[in-house]
């Protein structure tokens, strides 16, 4: 089995900063594209930041210039680091990993998501 553990969420003031980590576990053969996504109080799920396992970027607007995505492929890490943070920035944010790993029968690539981590923005 293949799993994600988050750590790293928070309370925070407004203009401070928050670094989530996000790492895979399991019988792992790769992992392709790494993501970060956030759920605030009745709204709906949103991609903030994704990465390729080359290293490719992508931000959804409302964070670029202040989030930074990153990784660590050796130890099979995702980071989030959040800078400028704001209370709009209150949210649920998940970790998202596109998995090959190794099953009984041979192997299977899997999309799996961290459990979840509380992000609250204090005004």
């Amino acid at each position: 089995q293949v799993q994600l553990v988050e750590s790293g969420g928070g309370l925070v003031q407004a203009g401070g900063s928050l670094r989530l980590s996000c790492a895979a576990s399991g019988s792992i053969i790769s992992i392709s594209a790494m993501g970060w996504y956030r759920q605030a109080p009745g709204k709906q799920r949103e991609l903030v930041a994704t990465i390729t396992r080359g290293g490719s970027t992508n931000y959804v607007d409302s964070v670029k210039g202040r989030f930074t995505i990153s990784r660590d492929n050796g130890k099979n890490t995702v980071y989030l680091q959040m800078n400028n943070l704001k209370p709009e920035d209150t949210a649920v944010y998940s970790c998202n990993a596109g998995v090959l790993h190794t099953t009984a029968q041979g192997y299977r690539y899997l999309e799996v998501w961290g459990q979840g981590n509380l992000v609250t923005v204090s005004s």
